[in-house]
């Protein structure tokens, strides 16, 4: 608790009801009530936002906190889905289909300039990874070039026109792959070194020549994080916490990994750009989710927990809220 020590002397209003909007540091007199409060930052910390509108898995999301996308998924038992869902900081919105359903795929991009690619074709006869990708431009999204590489639970980051896309596997199963591709806004090319750890199942984010891999399965659960400079990837320091089927947000030296399993987890770590630190955990356990943002304001949407989930968490450090003051 915030203590009145060093206070006194101070003009505090004297208020029937607290502020609806106060400033960092304002401190009032709740005089329905009899407490003395204050408006401060209480560090980092997740907070519910809206539900989804189709709970799912395993899906693919893009932007920030507060104008991200979610697209494809699946919704039930390998039931996969092309819905496409706009978030405001409020609520999501649905928005057009995806030419291709498909689950386990990766997104790079905003809200209104989006890349999704890669992915896992199901049932038989389509029981394989996918290179498809598709762009999209607010509203629709629009086959393109496909990837050199077929493959499923891989990770992505970038943008649109400048996207990344590494790991996952070639086929259903544990047939990893290292690979790694750059997308110029037309065309894939096949870098020629891929990750040091191949692994699936693993999150990333930052730019196409800036960008962190962390945590997947290589086939064990990982705790490795690589970083890419555009041309080769660099082993750094590790997640503290082995996990696969986690997601990620931010940039190469200010990230966010989340979720998790299994078992399933609602832990979080910050990463600084040389080491991982547990940071406060999400309300709801889940792996398999979407993640979109940045290290200070992420967003988390969608999973397993068991069975899918449409819900959504918002991380903001600081957060900010009214405390109660003593006076001792």
């Amino acid at each position: 608790m915030t203590t009145y020590q060093g206070l006194k002397g101070d003009l505090i209003e004297s208020v029937s009801s607290d502020p609806s909007n106060p400033i960092e540091g304002q401190i009032w007199y709740n005089n329905t009530i009899g407490v003395l409060k204050g408006y401060k930052s209480i560090g980092a910390a997740w907070a519910s936002g809206g539900n989804m509108n189709t709970a799912r898995r395993a899906l693919g999301g893009a932007g920030t906190q507060t104008a991200s996308l979610a697209f494809g998924g699946d919704t039930s038992s390998d039931v996969k889905t092309n819905v496409t869902e706009k978030y405001d900081g409020t609520s999501w919105t649905t928005s057009g289909n995806m030419n291709t359903s498909r689950y386990f795929l990766a997104g790079a991009g905003t809200q209104t300039a989006a890349l999704g690619f890669g992915g896992y074709l199901f049932p038989p006869p389509n029981e394989q990874g996918s290179t498809a990708t598709e762009s999209f431009n607010g509203s629709t999204w629009t086959s393109v070039n496909s990837m050199n590489t077929s493959r499923l639970q891989l990770a992505g980051c970038g943008t649109q026109t400048a996207a990344l896309g590494f790991g996952g596997s070639t086929s259903p199963g544990i047939t990893l792959t290292a690979a790694t591709e750059l997308w110029n806004g037309t065309s894939w090319t096949s870098n020629p070194t891929g990750l040091n750890t191949a692994r699936r199942l693993l999150a990333g984010c930052g730019i196409q020549t800036a960008a962190l891999a962390f945590g997947g399965a290589a086939p064990a659960n990982s705790a490795a994080t690589e970083s890419f400079n555009g041309s080769t990837w660099t082993s750094v320091s590790s997640l503290n916490t082995a996990v696969v089927q986690l997601a990620g947000c931010g940039t190469q030296t200010a990230a966010l990994s989340f979720g998790g399993g299994p078992p399933n987890t609602a832990a979080t770590e910050q990463y600084n750009g040389t080491s991982w630190t547990s940071a406060p955990p999400m309300a709801t356990a889940r792996a398999n989710l979407g993640g979109a943002g940045t290290q200070t304001a992420g967003l988390a949407f969608g999973g397993t927990v068991p069975g899918t989930t449409a819900a959504t968490e918002e991380y903001n450090d600081p957060t900010f809220a009214v405390q109660k003051i003593t006076t001792s």
